[in-house]
């Protein structure tokens, strides 16, 4: 069986008709949802593209791999879920974005060179790479935002879009009259981005994609991690897709006014920051949003592409379907933009899973409202390449069983991290960057953010509050429900996370194992032990050297 890993970068849980959209039909995502379960759930452990991609590839918490934030790198040596596929008779290949930051310190220090399949892996986050492309290519006063060779700017440029960055002139670009409209200004969103919509971001690839497919043919068993930029701003998109969707499809913003009033020092720093101030107003909202729509139903398109290609091919039959998200995107909810904190907005994705073999027949078009975590795919995708996961490593759990009917033992809370040090908000607050770190407790109904820095925690009930207006942390009438979340996240924090070379397994065979090697310290008269035990030092003295 194969595996399609496919990421879409900040799709909101609920941006999608089998979720509930009341505007935004997603009929391609709904087919695999049909033929599939649909995670309800489904929780990042970070919420920023970085942090939040380096646990669904390790398949661990971001305290235990260290790769927090954008631009931090993955530690050589980590383990990532291609390390774990192959182990399993499963190749591992990237099509898209990882986010993935070198650790290139640590490679020169053990020697090794990307030009070798282990530093080439190493590299890019354990992937073998059909073709990387993170999406950002921002260009500047100092230049590229990423130094790295776009094969996205080199395959415009080989269609005709001539200039230095096709990638911000043309694919995330309009027109206005004979000057570039950037989509990077919110009143450009509206329009159609300059370029055929075959050529933009998202059909390019999709077409590597079906490149993979065909090649990979009759080779040995496959996951392809295919990670899209879109819906990622820039938020414009071309024509046919600008003006599918208008203001009146835009949703009242999910907001109170109880939210500015004293609000918790952190959220009240992001409520300031730029992209918050400008999602604000309503008239940015009401051209974002519709081209932020507009986004996802060309990805929904491709997505038919992908399908339609499989099923012609008849490898929908095995081949796994992941849909997901590294994050979600305020657009204005909560008073902010973008994600970074825990509402869930931002920190809750959307999850679907389709497996073709018959054990999952009897869940087909089912939703599972467990508590998931991104972590939860490496370990899922390890059983179902029918390895043995290695729990001593992966800290999530396999969802296997919950697509086949079970109903397993499950945990009762979900985590998610976020180390804002590197942002203007950690400096704003004052703090000094191990004190700018956030951490959520969900159980389920009531989701606690702690804050370091001294700082108090947040407190929401979704059950009687589901917009997570009303911040019950700022009193003490709920202290109790504070405190048992504060023990789930103490007894989070006890977790064996960094033994990862010995598995359970070997410890309990190690049990013992000196005793019949002849290592027998603390023995009174012997006796304490078999006598088998002592038989290697028992006998008559060959030779005397003493009297």
């Amino acid at each position: 069986m194969n595996i399609l890993f496919i990421m879409y970068d900040q799709l909101r849980f609920d941006y999608l008709s089998c979720a509930g959209h009341p505007h935004l039909q997603t009929p391609n995502f709904d087919r695999v949802a049909a033929q599939g379960v649909r995670f309800t759930n489904a929780y990042v452990q970070s919420p920023v593209c970085g942090g939040s991609r380096m646990c669904f590839y390790t398949g661990r918490y971001a305290s235990s791999h260290g790769a927090h934030w954008n631009g931090f790198p993955l530690r050589v040596g980590e383990m990532t879920m291609g390390d774990h596929l192959r182990n399993s008779g499963m190749s591992c290949w990237l099509i898209g974005k990882t986010h993935m930051k070198a650790d290139v310190v640590g490679m020169e220090r053990l020697g090794l060179s990307t030009d070798s399949i282990i530093g080439a892996r190493q590299a890019e986050c354990g992937f073998d790479t059909w073709i990387r492309d993170d999406g950002l290519w921002g260009h500047g006063p100092d230049g590229f935002y990423d130094e790295k060779r776009s094969p996205y700017n080199a395959y415009l440029n080989s269609k005709g879009y001539e200039s230095e960055n096709p990638w911000a002139d043309f694919a995330n670009a309009g027109v206005d009259g004979e000057d570039v409209a950037s989509g990077w200004i919110f009143k450009n969103a509206d329009k159609p981005a300059n370029i055929m919509e075959q050529d933009s971001e998202t059909p390019w690839l999709t077409t590597k994609t079906l490149e993979f497919i065909d090649q990979m043919d009759g080779k040995e068993p496959w996951l392809a991690h295919v990670s899209y930029i879109k819906p990622h701003w820039p938020y414009i998109v071309p024509a046919p897709y600008h003006n599918m969707f208008d203001a009146s499809h835009v949703s009242p913003a999910t907001r109170h006014e109880v939210e500015l009033e004293d609000p918790h020092p952190v959220f009240g720093a992001y409520q300031g920051n730029k992209i918050a101030l400008a999602f604000q107003k309503e008239e940015v909202r009401q051209k974002v949003i519709p081209a932020y729509m507009g986004l996802i139903k060309q990805c929904d398109h491709q997505l038919g592409r992908l399908l339609d290609h499989l099923e012609d091919k008849g490898r929908l039959q095995d081949t796994m379907i992941v849909l997901t998200s590294d994050h979600g995107d305020y657009l204005g909810d909560h008073w902010l933009g973008e994600k970074d904190l825990f509402h869930d907005p931002s920190a809750k994705v959307p999850m679907i899973i389709y497996d073709p073999r018959a054990h999952a027949d009897a869940t087909r078009g089912t939703t599972c409202d467990a508590l998931v975590e991104s972590i939860d795919l490496a370990a899922t995708f390890v059983e179902a390449a029918g390895g043995k996961v290695a729990d001593h490593i992966l800290e999530g759990r396999s969802l296997m069983p919950w697509l086949k009917g079970e109903r397993p033992e499950w945990r009762e809370y979900a985590i998610s991290e976020y180390d804002y040090s590197a942002t203007p908000q950690a400096m704003q607050l004052g703090l000094e960057p191990r004190d700018a770190r956030l951490f959520m407790v969900f159980d389920g109904r009531y989701k606690l953010m702690h804050a370091e820095g001294g700082f108090r925690p947040m407190l929401f009930d979704l059950e009687t509050d589901p917009e997570e207006f009303y911040d019950l942390a700022k009193g003490d009438s709920h202290k109790a429900e504070v405190d048992r979340l504060y023990g789930h996240l103490a007894k989070w924090g006890l977790r064996m996370s960094q033994r990862v070379t010995k598995s359970e397994d070997d410890i309990k065979a190690m049990r013992g194992r000196s005793l019949r090697r002849g290592i027998l310290p603390f023995l009174a008269d012997g006796t304490e032990v078999d006598e088998e035990l002592l038989s290697k030092y028992r006998g008559k003295v060959k030779q005397k050297f003493v009297e």
